[in-house]
């Protein structure tokens, strides 16, 4: 009979590629994930992996049954979750994935409410781009994200909770006055700094040049927020920084911070979890708190461009 804990190792196998990677990941020795991996073949009577040197190499068949593994696996969790969280909300535990744009600037809004609000709610907490993000969804290790939308994805179900506006962000020295109102043309005469390829925020802020009619020939990049605000600071050149990021990044005179002309580029921010969950009540009341503290760290619309200071949003 074919085992949970066969499907799981297969499952294990197919996403790091390699006996070694996936024994660490199921805390157990390569041998003994090998064997349970060859006594699921005998079970089905098929071939899975072809056995060679290196990396192991999934028989076509193999690749079909270990996508169906993974499904079933999935299904499992939301059984387990359906029984264990049925009594009482945003009780037990919760995998949550957010993106790095979003996760130190929300969380310290965030887990105080939560806190107090649900206190029998254990948060693990994942923080990883986009991509990773929804390959862990996908497969069962996380249950709901935070993130830029949209998603594309008819396996996941959306709600969209904030719209999080992007300011400009320049040297103090920069000629912009700041009751100026920046132009897509402002940007393009401007080097612009961005996070480097797999940050959702980096491909917002090409969107808005797409949309400006003009292609970013040149750039610099960054691996974090943090980095580009400096960046920024030291008159490197220019940036889009998403008003939920302000208090945190803002805490130099020598960047200042203005407002784009209508329509002002920005992202949708929302949850994501799978439709066969059986948790939606519980990710529709998280929306409603993070909406709360995602709508504490967005200005509401003014004709005065930010102000240079963190002192509030």
């Amino acid at each position: 009979m074919v085992t949970i804990r066969q499907l799981h190792y297969l499952d294990a196998l197919a996403r790091q590629e390699h006996f070694g990677r996936a024994a660490k990941e199921c805390s157990v020795s390569q041998p003994a994930l090998s064997m349970q991996i060859h006594e699921l073949e005998g079970t089905l009577g098929v071939e899975l992996i072809e056995r060679r040197p290196g990396a192991p190499m999934f028989t076509e068949l193999g690749i079909d049954i270990a996508e169906r593994a993974r499904a079933i696996l999935g299904a499992v969790r939301d059984l387990t979750d359906l029984a264990q969280h049925r009594a009482k909300v945003l009780s037990g535990t919760l995998r949550l994935g957010l993106i790095p744009t979003l996760a130190p600037y929300i969380l310290p809004r965030l887990l105080p409410q939560l806190e107090r609000d649900y206190p029998d709610l254990r948060l693990d907490l994942v923080e990883a781009q986009t991509k990773v993000l929804l390959a862990d969804l996908e497969r069962g290790t996380l249950e709901v994200l935070l993130l830029a939308l949209p998603l594309k994805m008819a396996e996941f179900e959306v709600v969209n909770l904030v719209r999080d506006r992007f300011l400009f962000a320049v040297p103090a020295d920069d000629p912009l006055p700041e009751t100026a109102r920046v132009t897509p043309n402002d940007v393009k005469k401007r080097k612009l700094i961005l996070l480097e390829e797999g940050h959702c925020l980096r491909d917002h802020a090409l969107d808005y040049c797409v949309k400006g009619r003009w292609n970013v020939a040149s750039s610099l990049s960054a691996t974090s927020l943090a980095t580009v605000m400096q960046m920024v600071a030291s008159g490197y050149g220019a940036t889009l920084v998403p008003e939920v990021a302000v208090d945190v990044e803002l805490r130099d005179d020598r960047v200042k911070l203005l407002r784009f002309v209508e329509p002002q580029p920005g992202r949708s921010i929302g949850l994501a979890w799978r439709r066969t969950s059986p948790r939606k009540v519980d990710f529709l009341t998280l929306g409603e708190t993070v909406k709360s503290a995602l709508n504490a760290a967005v200005r509401p619309p003014c004709a005065r461009p930010a102000p240079r200071s963190a002192n509030g949003i």
